[in-house]
């Protein structure tokens, strides 16, 4: 499911127009990055948590040459899975 096809569907359900659940959807993207950009967390009880870790330097090789590289420490955005949802998706 894409972008489009999941607004399609919060519209139906919601019983809104598309334009309205492009903008709510747009809202919660943005408000989710906003907060993982500033270092923090989000986290709905039940769905999961949203966080942002730091991944550590780490020698990579380079397939081609054989030559080893260093991968600079970074930091990346993070899903973790809540219960309820998990229990969603295992009685599927």
């Amino acid at each position: 499911m894409n972008k489009q096809d999941f607004i399609s569907k919060l519209a139906e359900q919601e019983g809104i127009e598309k334009k309205q659940a492009a903008a709510c959807t747009d809202a919660v993207i943005r408000a989710l990055t906003e907060v993982l950009v500033a270092g923090n967390k989000v986290q709905f009880v039940g769905f999961g948590c949203f966080e942002v870790r730091q991944r550590a330097e780490k020698k990579v090789r380079n397939p081609q040459t054989g030559e080893e590289l260093i991968s600079p420490a970074t930091q990346v955005p993070v899903f973790k899975p809540g219960k309820a949802l998990k229990d969603a998706v295992a009685m599927k």
